[in-house]
């Protein structure tokens, strides 16, 4: 009997093979990855793996290991990648306590390799720290942080002893002790920022005109995590200094539309900066090139 088929059977059957194999692995027995690589993972959960390296970081204060763990991710600027996530998450609306561990890691990341305590960073990031137990003994205190943000945002400071108490001086209700401080912090909190002073720069021309903020506290210092909020006319748009810690810890920037104008703070309770429109800067050749506003604030 002659078989007169040809091969369009052979590709029937291969085609059903790889459709039957297809879906058996995605619905019946999908392929399930364990104890993947941080670098093989995709980029959602590369930035969740950022997250927990920041929240780890403020909970330990070691700079090193938070290095070495961006190291398993195999990003060619870590530093880089990181103020881009805090960035995109601002743009996203994420909550601030989402953003400030990223922040407080992004300082530490960029303080040329020497160890900062976190609880340093972040009082730069603008947060007063409170001592919430005393002594009652007479003993050096010594002061430790810990990591964790309370409620409002504000470390814990814990008071131990620096050496064991004696029964008799732990039963003794006449000997006291107060430690000192003396850090002072790098911005108030509550207190509004106003304008310091509003400069116009033209050199060198720029290819868009540019708002640049720089946040400073009532010494002069810059202060990062400071909310800017920028309006117009149909639009409004939130971002924080210190996310590009290569311009300044206190600096931030925003890119400005030729024909709108802009209204600038820094806080809900900031001085409002109005009439911000893009700036031109006259060339000798009888051109105009874009500028830069460059508005600096300072705490009272």
């Amino acid at each position: 009997m002659n078989d007169n088929r040809g091969p369009w059977y052979l590709l029937t059957a291969a085609v059903l093979g790889v459709t039957i194999g297809v879906l058996y692995v995605w619905l019946v027995s999908p392929v399930r990855f364990v104890n993947a690589a941080p670098k093989s993972l995709s980029a959602n959960f590369k930035d969740s793996y950022r997250a927990l390296i920041a929240a780890a970081f403020q909970a330990n204060g070691d700079v090193g290991r938070a290095r070495a763990r961006f190291d398993l991710l195999n990003d060619s600027d870590p530093v880089g990648t990181l103020a881009i996530q805090a960035q995109r998450w601002i743009a996203e609306g994420r909550p601030e306590k989402d953003i400030q561990p990223l922040t407080v890691l992004l300082l530490a990341l960029t303080q040329n390799g020497t160890p900062v305590p976190t609880a340093t960073l972040i009082q730069k990031a603008g947060v007063t720290p409170s001592i919430t137990s005393a002594p009652t003994a007479t003993f050096t205190p010594v002061v430790v942080w810990t990591a964790t943000p309370v409620a409002q945002g504000s470390p814990t400071l814990e008071i131990i002893p620096s050496t064991p108490l004696t029964s008799s001086e732990a039963l003794s209700p006449t000997l006291t002790a107060t430690p000192t401080v003396t850090f002072t912090p790098t911005a108030t909190p509550g207190a509004p920022f106003v304008l310091r002073e509003q400069i116009l720069v033209c050199e060198p021309p720029l290819p868009s005109p540019l708002l640049e903020v720089e946040a400073q506290d009532s010494a002069g210092n810059p202060v990062p995590g400071v909310e800017v909020i920028v309006q117009w006319a149909g639009g409004e748009e939130h971002f924080f200094t210190g996310l590009k810690p290569e311009r300044g810890l206190g600096y931030a920037d925003f890119v400005m539309t030729q024909g709108v104008v802009y209204t600038l703070r820094l806080g809900e309770t900031g001085q409002p900066v109005s009439d911000l429109k893009a700036p031109q800067c006259p060339q000798p050749s009888g051109d105009k090139t874009w500028g830069v506003w460059r508005l600096v604030f300072m705490q009272p």
